[in-house]
């Protein structure tokens, strides 16, 4: 599921964790987050502030609370925050391609698009169900009432009322065309990133069985190389921070987890169940001959 052996040479990139699967049942993409989470509080440096400006303006979709008291946290949107996503819809019964790939993930969501639902399916939370919609409708006992009034209502499902509803049919399917067109337009990172901060765009995007997703998270402006030997940040202006300074050994977690609704219960995190997770410990000196760091999965949902 996860690749770490090929490192990209461009961009000051040092280091880069690949990962491809499947849901195994359907969410929308607004409710697959991505992140770091902890276990215990965080000993923050000086000039925080900065560093967490910058993280919102490269990710304005990123929430957080880095400055728990508990468990802190960083989530954001994985459709919006991974430096690369590859996107593709699998056949049923069809292979799929080796993973992983013996070149670098190359940016591709040119079938992103067939991740739209028809307008009527049933979709992920939050949309309306077909049988959301029967029910807004007249029941057979309602439009055969007796007397005067039965006429009038038999009147009004006449073809005046099945206009209305061609009529809100069309815009439904004009609306899921609008939104195809939109997401094959996408074609760099920068813009899938900018297109994907919209919770409303995020919605509309269902990932299930049929859909492969393939990401990279590299950044050039953290490495593992500081004079600490614990996680370094660099930032624009020459701001820079050795973090492994105020790191406590506890591991660098980066999450892949379900949004949690307001008011749902569970273990108490702030965060829903985790679908994987790549933590990178500091290696201890009979550790040295080991590569890569832990991983988990949470496999019910995923392949």
């Amino acid at each position: 599921m996860t690749d770490t052996s090929r490192v990209p040479i461009d961009n000051g990139v040092t280091w880069s964790i690949q990962v491809q699967g499947r849901f195994l049942r359907e969410y929308s993409a607004d409710d697959v987050l991505f992140g770091n989470t902890f276990d215990r509080p965080l000993k923050l440096p000086w000039g925080t502030s900065a560093v967490l400006r910058f993280m919102n303006y490269m990710d304005p979709a990123l929430t957080h609370d880095l400055q728990s008291t508990t468990k802190p946290w960083a989530l954001s949107p994985l459709i919006s925050t991974m430096p690369y996503f590859a996107h593709q819809r699998i056949l049923h019964g069809e292979l799929l391609p080796p993973f992983p790939s013996e070149e670098s993930l190359v940016e591709d969501v040119s079938q992103l698009y067939l991740a739209v639902p028809a307008a009527g399916s049933t979709l992920s939370p939050g949309t309306s169900s077909p049988a959301r919609f029967r029910d807004s409708l007249p029941s057979p006992r309602d439009t055969n009432g007796l007397g005067s009034d039965s006429g009038s209502i038999r009147r009004s499902l006449s073809p005046s009322a099945g206009s209305d509803r061609s009529g809100t049919s069309n815009a439904s399917s004009t609306k899921h065309h609008s939104m195809q067109d939109e997401l094959k337009s996408l074609e760099t990172v920068a813009q899938r990133r900018a297109y994907f901060t919209s919770p409303e765009k995020r919605r509309q995007v269902t990932f299930g069985p049929s859909d492969l997703i393939t990401t990279d998270f590299c950044y050039g402006f953290l490495s593992f190389a500081g004079q600490s030997g614990g996680p370094h940040l660099d930032l624009p202006g020459g701001l820079s921070f050795d973090l492994g300074r105020y790191w406590d050994g506890q591991p660098v977690r980066f999450v892949c987890c379900e949004r949690k609704e307001d008011g749902e219960g569970g273990s108490g995190e702030p965060w829903g169940r985790p679908f994987w997770c790549v933590a990178i410990e500091m290696a201890n000196e009979e550790d040295e001959g080991e590569e890569g760091g832990d991983s988990e999965t949470s496999d019910s949902d995923l392949d």
